[in-house]
């Protein structure tokens, strides 16, 4: 299905652009186009999904014996990036954070 957005009244298009990439997000489009980008053998599809099942049971596994926090729980889950001061080290090259090379040369 496609997606459609509405122009709302007084909304400039950048805000009706950051709806449509919401929405677009939302429906796992973007996730799709990418892993469509390029081909992927069968057997690779296969592998792929073998390796995240087996980390998914060992994820599991690892939260029945209390190792790990329960995926639901408000601290870390899935896309629970941390922030600058976050033990991270930093929300990517620009923030500051993680090991400086010093001068390049």
């Amino acid at each position: 299905m496609a997606i459609r957005v509405k122009a709302r009244s007084g909304e400039t298009t950048d805000q009706l652009m950051r709806r449509f990439k919401k929405l677009c997000e939302k429906e796992g489009l973007i996730k799709d186009i990418k892993r469509k980008e390029y081909y992927e053998k069968p057997s690779e599809r296969v592998r792929r999904n073998v390796r995240k099942a087996i980390g998914r049971r060992i994820r599991e596994q690892m939260e029945a014996d209390g190792l790990l926090p329960p995926m639901g729980s408000k601290r870390g889950g899935p896309g629970g990036r941390s922030g600058p001061g976050g033990p991270g080290g930093g929300g990517g090259p620009r923030m500051g954070g993680g090991m400086s090379r010093g001068p390049r040369s």
